[in-house]
């Protein structure tokens, strides 16, 4: 019998694994997704985040482990279970678009209607909803080679919701679009999610756009899950260096420090208290961008390094300083002016953000 839990979760991934040879692709995936979440794959490319769209999707499968869609076992490395990809009621978009360039834009959409055998005029009637619903009405009898790329974005996703799926799958669906039209994007993609009510799984390496979408935020690194949490989660208690590193724009700085005496000391410079240590030798501290200021603050632990880059942000710049073989950021108010090569000193936070082990998991 099942659980409240369960019937609730839209995706249910159990003990997920996924090999090519030697080389494993997904290791011990545990997920679960409630009905109508916007969750977003992130990580590094290589991470796994695609193989386990395609594992959702039915275009791979699992070497063990289990996934379940609302409620249904759909594959199983154990049992055999594979359930073809057009039966699971999920929906994919792929990065390329995948349009067929002899069917015009409505016959794009009507296909997969036609292919389950929708009755003509339920299928007509569909059609125009989801062109609707797109804002692709007026290229209803364009060919793909004839619209933009960012209007063929748009037919590829009125197709894959025309059936009604339950799941929606994104495989990197901007990375091909400009980056003002990626902005527009977001919104659509958010906007379609909400009109559809579907859950939604999308993958990106961009973190901006796991950050600006997500209801739920899943950082996969080398097939693992590093943390499964929201995006303010993973932004103010990252649960590993990793996450803390990779998440954030800026990301956060992390600087080995060493217990000497009654410190915690980095370049020759206490930062902390050793008891943040909690009896370790050796931690990884945390300080945030906007946490270290350039230029000497009394009562702050001060570094010297030299100026590498200044990049704008809105009305402040992003400045990257080289302590040691350390790269620290800093955010500076208005534009930052320096000669690559300029010696300056950095003000840390008079404690850090966070503190983790040497291996990368928080301890405080």
């Amino acid at each position: 019998m099942k659980s409240t839990q369960e019937e609730q979760d839209a995706i249910r991934i159990c003990k997920l694994g996924k090999s090519f040879g030697d080389y494993d692709a997904i290791k011990d995936v545990n997920i679960s997704v409630p009905k109508g979440a916007f969750l977003v794959l992130v990580g590094p490319s290589g991470c796994g985040k695609s193989t386990l769209l395609r594992l959702l999707a039915g275009l791979e499968s699992p070497t063990e482990g289990e996934i379940a869609l609302d409620g249904r076992v759909v594959s199983s490395g154990a049992s055999g279970i594979a359930v073809e990809p057009g039966a699971r009621k999920a929906g994919l978009v792929f990065q390329s678009y995948a349009l067929w360039p002899h069917m015009t834009v409505a016959g794009n959409i009507s296909w997969p209607l036609k292919v389950a055998k929708w009755p003509k005029q339920v299928r007509d009637s569909r059609v125009d909803e989801v062109l609707s619903l797109l804002g692709i009405g007026n290229l209803a009898d364009r060919f793909p080679a004839e619209i933009s790329g960012g209007q063929q974005q748009r037919v590829a996703i009125a197709r894959t919701i025309a059936p009604k799926p339950s799941i929606l799958l994104f495989d990197e669906p901007l990375s091909n679009l400009d980056a003002k039209l990626r902005v527009e994007m977001r919104s659509e993609l958010m906007r379609i999610h909400r009109a559809t009510g579907a859950t939604s799984v999308y993958v990106t390496h961009d973190q901006v756009e796991a950050m600006t979408m997500a209801s739920h935020v899943i950082v996969l690194n080398n097939g693992k899950v590093e943390q499964s949490a929201s995006p303010y989660e993973l932004l103010e208690n990252p649960r590993t260096t990793f996450v803390a590193s990779f998440i954030g724009t800026p990301p956060a700085n992390i600087l080995p420090a060493d217990r000497i005496g009654d410190s915690l000391v980095f370049d020759d410079t206490p930062l902390a208290p050793a008891s943040f240590a909690r009896g370790r030798d050796k931690v990884q501290l945390l300080y945030r961008a906007q946490d270290v200021a350039i230029g000497a603050v009394e009562g702050r632990p001060q570094l010297a390094g030299t100026f590498m880059e200044a990049a704008p942000i809105d009305a402040s710049s992003m400045v990257s300083v080289l302590v040691g073989n350390i790269r620290v950021t800093a955010m500076s108010q208005g534009y930052f002016k320096a000669v690559p090569g300029d010696v300056l000193t950095l003000s840390l936070a008079s404690r850090p953000g966070g503190v983790f082990s040497a291996h990368g998991e928080r301890i405080d």
